[in-house]
């Protein structure tokens, strides 16, 4: 549940199994770090299961795009209750690239 001056942006996620990509859409939470509404494209979770419940799953991946431009970040998800999100620094990092690489600044 979002609360007031929480600034939620849409990304995409990508679920890295060993022999497949698993893509959905979500929404960060760039206040918290909290990832809600993750929606799985061409992927049946109620028939396949949570694309982290699966053996061969590797890693999640981020992507925060802005007219053409990417934001790449990793994502961590809690095993035990299912929550995407990613971490303080990873969070801190992820602004300060995207408000470089939006408004067209070369990072130092």
């Amino acid at each position: 549940m979002s609360k007031k001056g929480d600034l939620l942006v849409p990304i995409q996620i990508d679920d890295e199994l060993f022999d497949e990509v698993i893509h959905s859409t979500a929404l960060l939470n760039l206040a918290s770090g909290e990832i809600s509404r993750v929606e799985y494209q061409n992927y049946d979770e109620g028939v396949n299961g949570l694309p982290w419940e699966n053996e061969e799953y590797d890693f999640s991946c981020g992507k925060l795009t802005n007219a053409g431009k990417d934001v790449e970040f990793s994502v961590n998800v809690n095993k035990t209750t299912g929550q995407y999100s990613v971490s303080a620094s990873e969070l801190q990092e992820i602004k300060q690239k995207a408000a470089a690489l939006f408004s067209g600044v070369q990072p130092s």
